[in-house]
């Protein structure tokens, strides 16, 4: 193996089998075992790696938002002028990716297979990630912004972005924009 391949870890493997096994539907029917045997490892080994069905669940879902977030990163360059214009693009990358992308298609029409509450009502660690992201970037860019401010924006543009992946609201570029001008109001008045 050269230098430059990758080395697919035990966790990477298991992750995408549990991505695998997401996108052919019916989450609630897949079973551990099966997961294991699509990474090439045994059911305990899974069970070590992650203890439970539902935190496999969970790290799947951490893994995607990561590569989301690092998605929206690259959208924003160039779009930094104030917090509002990065906010914008961020959240046009975001709507445009989600149309586009086969694991949130399979959790938003598989209602019954159990992965949509990761994007709903058991989606703490999700939002937190998303939230914690925009925060620190904004913090980052534009350290004169108060940190209560800050911590509203991020928290506001998360929960409405979340919101229009799961029930889609418009055109991705007048849903950001809609975001933009309330990013705005939000920090009217500050440094």
């Amino acid at each position: 193996m050269s230098k430059a391949a990758t080395v697919v870890t035990t966790r990477q493997a298991l992750l995408d089998a549990a991505y695998d096994a997401a996108l052919a539907g019916d989450w609630e029917r897949v079973r551990m075992a099966d997961v294991a045997k699509a990474a090439g490892v045994s059911r305990q080994t899974l069970y070590y790696e992650f203890g439970s069905k539902d935190a496999l669940a969970e790290a799947l879902s951490l893994r995607e938002a990561a590569r989301w977030m690092e998605g929206a990163d690259a959208a924003i360059v160039g779009h930094e002028g104030t917090p509002s214009e990065a906010v914008a693009a961020g959240t046009v990358w975001t709507l445009e990716e989600a149309a586009r992308n086969p694991l949130l298609k399979a959790v938003l029409t598989d209602d019954v297979g159990g992965l949509l509450p990761y994007l709903t009502t058991r989606a703490e660690s999700l939002q937190a990630a998303a939230r914690d992201h925009c925060a620190e970037h904004l913090s980052s860019h534009w350290p004169q912004l108060p940190r209560e401010q800050v911590l509203l924006v991020a928290d506001t543009v998360t929960r409405l972005t979340f919101s229009h992946l799961v029930l889609p609201g418009g055109r991705p570029d007048q849903v950001a924009h809609d975001i933009a001008v309330l990013v705005d109001a939000l920090l009217e008045g500050a440094p």
